[in-house]
């Protein structure tokens, strides 16, 4: 005899001071963001990292909103992407290739992180200049990491629950 798992039911609905305090830090990160790379004249706002602080600000317990996560995650896809655009050049089956092989690189050294997949593809798409995109890209992973950090004290939550 087996028994029936009871449906999955929704989460509940967050305190809206929750909800307005997780879009504050959010917000205030990608325009961080913004700022830097307006400073530095390059582009520091791509659409993973809108991705990675949502879940730094609005689910700070997950695993892959930890900082392991979201700056090892973000750097390992990045060079998946580089590697395969070594030998796809860029291409839509490279990028399908590069994103697929991301999730791999990212499971296997245990920094498992979504929107990171996208990077690699974005790599594999556009062919940015190596040094200077994954110096960029860590630059950016350390900022929303760091704002989330500030963020969590400022609101009295916890992360990260782990470092490494």
């Amino acid at each position: 005899m087996t028994t029936a798992t009871p449906p999955a039911t929704p989460p509940a609905r967050p305190h809206p001071r929750t909800v307005a305090l997780a879009t504050t830090v959010s917000v205030t990160a990608l325009l961080a963001l913004v700022a830097v790379g307006t400073a530095l004249h390059q582009p520091l706002l791509i659409p993973p990292l809108a991705a990675s602080m949502a879940l730094v600000a609005g689910a700070p317990d997950l695993p892959l909103a930890q900082p392991r996560s979201v700056v090892g995650g973000q750097l390992l896809s990045a060079l998946t992407g580089f590697a395969v655009l070594l030998f796809t050049g860029p291409s839509l089956w490279g990028a399908a290739l590069a994103g697929g092989l991301a999730l791999g690189v990212m499971m296997a050294a245990r920094t498992p992180h979504s929107p990171a997949a996208a990077t690699a593809v974005i790599v594999t798409l556009q062919n940015p200049p190596f040094w200077t995109f994954l110096a960029l890209l860590a630059l950016a992973s350390v900022l929303l990491v760091a704002v989330g950090l500030a963020g969590a004290r400022a609101t009295g939550r916890t992360y990260p629950t782990y470092w490494f």
